[in-house]
């Protein structure tokens, strides 16, 4: 079983911004490139409302180190 819950795009990225990401620049509704000192730049494309599950929860959390405690 997953440790990673399904999770509403917009609880993703709140949860990004928390742990130090920003948005760098941003395009249309659903395409924005975060930034981190450190990290590569990151493309969030998501909907706020769609819902993101486990398996892409997990992609995000290695190039981002998104716990699943941060949700």
């Amino acid at each position: 079983m997953s440790t990673w819950p399904a999770t509403k795009a917009r609880q993703v990225l709140d949860a990004l911004l928390r742990i130090g990401w920003s948005v760098k620049r941003s395009r249309g509704g659903s395409h924005k490139v975060l930034e981190r000192v450190g990290y590569p730049d990151y493309v969030f494309s998501f909907h706020d409302s769609e819902e993101i599950g486990p398996k892409m929860l997990s992609r995000i959390a290695k190039q981002t180190q998104l716990t699943p405690d941060d949700l």
